[in-house]
């Protein structure tokens, strides 16, 4: 530790003083220690100091050096963690309160700046346990206040070196309330995060205005490129539900469109053998492993812009039971002869209340995606099973002439409540009517 000595730049006022306090301060030595300033400089860590010297001593905070610039022309100055550079991606807003690592790890955040309404995130760091995919694959990751300590017993690492890693930029210290609100009136925008000095503020405003998520087909960067098996449950101390398992192996075969770990978990934990095959894995081939049944994956994007995903789906529908979970939910509408739409800002975070019509009941729910059904443009024959009761859009589909079961959010629940676990269940109950009517 270094102590500098430096003028005192302020004139005390005197006059403002008791008379106590002016007799005290005649002493001399007094007197001329009120004309020097002590300042200590510590030695500084990466997450707080921004490495520049002011005067003679280094400033102990870290001050702005990152800046979001958003399409609509609005500028907000930040300071950084993680990686530096420059991206681009659409902003969206997550109102879940904890598993920001689940978050991080989810594929179908690709092409996205992750937005947190919570304030505080970084305070549990980050563990291994909690991944949901081997990689990072969002834009990056907004947010208010970082924790300048971990304090979880499972942290292996903090956030900030944990995204520099993995080359994932983050902001903090930027009014994340005010651009929640923002993205609720305007929808969700396309953004530039940077750290780059040199790019001025249009370059950065032009980037925004010229790249588009719409249309794009993000599941290719996601996906496995060939198949695997998957063989890990869910570990005893966190598989909270085990009813209605009758155990007896079904196989499944899972499309990968950015699928996450706890949801391969959640089947296997029913007793399903699991083999994942890549998102333009063709329909016939998947005939041949003979399954049980299929699921169709979450994932990124605009389900549009797959149209080899719907006919994979279209091929395989009436001749296995099948399952669609978020992404795949969008591509069985498709499939069956519907429309999707691109929501205003999406449906982001673990608190969100869906209707079950088929059993009357409540269920919050962990959702995570832009584009919907329109129950509209549905064929006769499909039933819509969900429904979300903050907007009335539509959460879940069954069509039971094709043993054909989907839902709009994760019922894996990672991060977020455990209410619509028990569809894995029922998925199983469908492969096994399935297999009796056989």
């Amino acid at each position: 530790m270094e102590i500098t000595t430096l003028t005192n730049p302020w004139k005390i006022q005197m006059a403002t003083l008791s008379a106590a306090a002016l007799t005290h301060f005649s002493n001399p030595k007094i007197s001329k220690s009120l004309n020097t300033l002590f300042t200590v400089r510590c030695s500084s860590s990466p997450h707080f100091s921004d490495g520049a010297a002011t005067g003679l001593a280094e400033r102990p905070w870290k001050t702005s050096d990152a800046r979001l610039v958003l399409e609509d022309g609005s500028i907000w100055k930040a300071k950084s963690f993680g990686a530096r550079g420059t991206q681009v991606g659409e902003v969206v807003f997550n109102t879940s309160l904890t598993g920001y690592q689940e978050i991080l790890t989810d594929p179908s955040y690709a092409g996205q700046f992750v937005l947190m309404t919570n304030p505080h995130i970084g305070n549990t760091g980050v563990n291994f346990d909690d991944e949901e995919s081997t990689q990072c694959f969002l834009g990056g990751l907004v947010i208010r206040s970082l924790s300048i300590s971990s304090s979880s017993w499972r942290c292996t690492k903090p956030l900030g070196d944990y995204l520099a890693e993995r080359n994932i930029m983050g902001i903090y210290d930027v009014d994340t309330r005010a651009i929640t609100r923002r993205l609720r009136e305007d929808g969700s925008l396309i953004g530039v995060l940077s750290t780059e000095n040199s790019k001025t503020d249009d370059e950065l405003l032009k980037m925004s205005r010229s790249w588009d998520i719409v249309g794009v087909d993000l599941i290719s960067g996601v996906s496995c490129t060939a198949p695997y098996k998957w063989v890990d449950s869910t570990k005893s101390e966190w598989d909270f539900n085990s009813d209605g398992r009758d155990g007896k192996p079904y196989h499944v075969v899972a499309y990968d469109f950015g699928i996450k770990h706890n949801i391969l978990r959640r089947l296997a934990s029913y007793g399903c053998k699991i083999t994942v095959v890549p998102s333009k894995w063709p329909a016939l081939e998947t005939l041949k492993l003979n399954p049980d049944g299929v699921l169709f994956s979450n994932g990124p994007g605009d389900p549009s812009a797959v149209p080899y995903a719907v006919d994979n789906v279209k091929e395989l529908l009436g001749k296995v039971p099948v399952f669609g979970i978020c992404m795949g939910h969008q591509l069985l509408g498709q499939a069956l002869g519907g429309k999707t739409f691109k929501m205003k800002f999406g449906h982001h975070g673990g608190n969100h209340p869906v209707r079950n019509i088929r059993h009357n009941r409540v269920e919050i729910s962990s959702q995570n995606h832009n584009y919907a059904v329109d129950p509209e443009s549905l064929p006769d024959g499909v039933e819509v099973t969900h429904v979300n009761l903050n907007d009335g859009s539509c959460a879940g589909l069954a069509y039971p002439a094709l043993n054909i079961m989907s839902l709009q959010y994760h019922p894996e629940a990672s991060p977020g409540p455990h209410d619509s676990d028990s569809v894995f269940g029922e998925f199983v109950n469908l492969m096994k009517q399935a297999k009796q009517k056989a």
